[in-house]
């Protein structure tokens, strides 16, 4: 699938509770933003992505999200296509991580 894979918000979380070194990213826009965002993420706009290449690196895994999946599907495989090796998607998004009740902040 367009060399990125997908993470479920138990797989994420679990991520974050072991200590896994990874990038989160957060491309939805600045309003949808200030309503919450998982805890460590960076936020990059999906439109400015390509700007913000050099800011993250590719040594590590990258775990992209959205509102929903759409957007941040996009935004894995743009990253996937400039060579970034463990590129991640969050399946349904942070809506995804909300409805099972994971905190926001």
């Amino acid at each position: 699938m367009y060399g990125f894979k997908e993470v479920t918000a138990e797989q994420l979380k679990e991520m974050q509770e072991q200590g896994q070194a990874f990038t989160l990213i957060d491309v939805r826009s600045p309003a949808e933003v200030a309503r919450g965002m998982i805890g460590g993420a960076k936020h990059i706009p999906l439109h400015l992505l390509p700007m913000s290449m050099a800011e993250i690196d590719k040594g590590s895994p990258v775990v992209f999200y959205c509102l929903s999946g759409g957007r941040s599907s996009q935004a894995c495989a743009f990253a996937a296509a400039q060579g970034f090796g463990e590129v991640f998607n969050l399946r349904g998004g942070i809506s995804g991580w909300a409805n099972r009740s994971f905190p926001i902040v």
